[in-house]
């Protein structure tokens, strides 16, 4: 499957979740903004991917962003963003979402994992409630926070920086 294809509706998602159900494939589900994607997000998302068959990453759009982030961000539109980790080896699908949280993408999916970065643990994971009434779990992915978006557009706009 192409880059481009991997991006898809939650509507076309939940179909092939359906699929992969049946097949007895795992799903897990990771989310956030990944602008300006560094190395921990690839971290991050390699060890969602690790915990499952298959990795659907649900992507903030522009306007969440702003709402979650500020009006200066994204930095990149939310379409590069997407396509960015939808290009990533570990990532099967990618879905952009406008809502503050992916409580409706999970109800739609139903993941067998949700996954969240090592700034959470488990237990902490905004939505586990959602994900724990069905069955699911949660699981904390990824290095520890020694890279961040907001410390790589500072470096970046640094006039001494090459």
């Amino acid at each position: 499957m192409s880059t481009l294809e991997k991006i898809q509706s939650l509507e076309q998602v939940a179909e092939a979740r359906a699929r992969w159900k049946q097949e007895g494939r795992t799903v897990a589900l990771a989310n956030g903004v990944f602008d300006l994607l560094h190395v921990g997000h690839v971290r991050y998302l390699e060890g969602a991917r690790a915990l499952a068959d298959v990795l659907v990453v649900a992507v903030n759009s522009d306007a969440s962003t702003r709402a979650y982030k500020g009006p200066g961000r994204p930095h990149i539109p939310e379409n590069e963003r997407a396509e960015l980790v939808a290009a990533l080896a570990c990532t099967d699908r990618v879905i952009v979402f406008d809502e503050p949280n992916v409580r409706g993408i999970i109800r739609a999916l139903k993941p067998d994992v949700h996954v969240k970065g090592t700034d959470y643990t488990p237990d902490s994971i905004p939505e586990g409630d959602e994900v724990r009434a069905y069955g699911g779990r949660t699981a904390v992915s990824g290095d520890p926070k020694n890279h961040s978006t907001t410390e790589l557009a500072r470096r970046l706009g640094r006039e001494d920086a090459k």
